[in-house]
């Protein structure tokens, strides 16, 4: 996944190729949420190709500041039965029908992206287990023939003739945001270029616990073997302290530690070298440590006020202390690993590309990925019909979405400090939807 902000930082881990995951979201405030730490973290870092441009300088540290919300009324949620605490899904959850599409606000050029890229998913829409158990077998074919069927003019009228809308739990909803780094770096070390960027090592071992008892299913470890032992994988402090050094494991190397440490939160990103080229990385592999959100470290000590809790403001303090931040990055023990991409991309988790302003990353147990969402929010920039693509390692639960901004600038301005709340409707195939709503 690329990863993602609330207002701060965000974990990503391994579920498969996302772009750049990471996502940054809300366990830079609230950790504690589910799916902020675990065994192993889950999520899917976003990746891409290496791709070359003419050459242009550098980027340097980028200070610029999150960009000022559009303020916008949120929806109001439909009147539901409260869903069990411990819902593992969205069918336990509960569903109850929501307003017709053709009542929500959607312009032309907002369905058509959102219809290219339904397309795009429903390959892998029809062929996937839905874990959100809302839909089975069968119930995309209809709506993915009429999607190839139907033309960019008419995208609207797609929506509003093969959908219906749902609302799940309590349609409370948390929207973040996620990007594309760039960040400047070198193939080679240099006295400007000091940070590595390590590729997967060899020994670290990743162990499935459901092998050893049932009541571990799903539960997985990472680590590496210490002679009869099996022990913790290096934490982020010995990492930089060298512990890979000299393993040939550098497949670039970054100029600016914060830019990196962020880099990785996200989950993957672009390296701008020194002859103008880029360099797009993808996640590899993560140490196994908790992922710790240092933005509410720094929140309960008092050193950050709550609007300074954003990417821009939590990388303005680091560069503020004598060390470069270092110490306060170690606080977090959670490392990722990177591979150089090839192909298309960046690429969610469904395989297909991500596209700004459209996708989302969600969690796959409470909306089926590749499904049309629709979010009405308290910013106007995270309203509207996006597209479940990815997921993301603190994307969690109900109701809970990260969006996606693309790369540059004003991407970066947005997702770094996006955090909106508001309403959800899941909008799945007419039939569907009757089924889960009869009496």
């Amino acid at each position: 996944m690329l990863r993602r902000f609330l207002a701060g930082d965000a974990p990503v881990g391994p579920s498969q190729p996302s772009t750049v995951r990471s996502f940054v979201t809300l366990c830079i405030v609230v950790p504690s949420l589910a799916g902020c730490a675990g065994i192993v973290p889950h999520g899917s870092p976003r990746a891409a190709p290496p791709v070359s441009s003419a050459p242009r300088p550098a980027p340097t540290a980028n200070t610029s500041p999150a960009a000022r919300p559009t303020p916008a009324t949120p929806g109001t949620p439909i009147a539901a039965p409260t869903p069990p605490a411990d819902s593992a899904n969205a069918i336990a959850s509960g569903v109850v029908a929501g307003p017709a599409v053709a009542t929500l606000a959607l312009d032309d050029a907002m369905a058509r992206r959102a219809l290219a890229a339904f397309r795009t998913s429903c390959p892998s829409l029809r062929r996937r287990v839905d874990a959100s158990g809302l839909t089975r077998a069968g119930d995309w074919d209809n709506v993915c023939t009429a999607a190839v069927t139907s033309v960019d003019g008419d995208a609207r009228r797609f929506f509003n003739e093969n959908f219906a809308t749902v609302q799940v739990g309590d349609g409370r909803t948390l929207a973040t945001g996620y990007f594309e780094p760039e960040i400047a770096g070198c193939r080679q070390r240099s006295t400007r270029c000091n940070v590595p960027i390590y590729g997967l090592p060899s020994d670290l071992v990743e162990v499935d616990l459901g092998q050893f008892s049932p009541n571990l299913a799903g539960r997985r470890i990472r680590g590496r073997v210490d002679g009869a032992a099996f022990v913790p994988y290096y934490d982020r402090s010995a990492i930089d302290g060298g512990a890979l050094a000299g393993r040939g494991l550098e497949i670039a190397w970054a100029e600016d530690a914060v830019e990196f440490f962020f880099l990785q939160i996200q989950g993957s990103g672009r390296v701008r070298l020194a002859d103008g080229t880029v360099l797009r990385i993808g996640y590899a592999g993560q140490n196994g440590r908790d992922y710790v959100g240092i933005g509410r470290l720094l929140r309960d000590r008092g050193e950050l006020a709550a609007g300074e809790a954003s990417m821009q403001g939590i990388m303005a303090y680091l560069r503020r202390q004598r060390d470069g931040g270092r110490a306060v990055m170690h606080e977090n023990p959670s490392f990722v690993f990177f591979r150089a991409l090839t192909g298309a991309g960046p690429l969610g988790s469904l395989g297909v590309p991500v596209v700004a302003r459209t996708s989302v990353a969600t969690d796959p147990a409470f909306v089926p990925l590749g499904a049309p969402v629709f979010l009405a929010m308290d910013r106007a920039e995270a309203t509207g019909l996006w597209v479940a693509q990815d997921t993301g390692g603190a994307i969690r639960g109900s109701n809970r979405f990260d969006t996606f901004w693309g790369a540059g600038d004003e991407a970066r301005a947005i997702a770094g400090g996006m955090s909106a709340r508001g309403t959800t409707l899941l909008l799945l195939p007419r039939p569907v939807v009757a089924r889960l709503t009869q009496p």
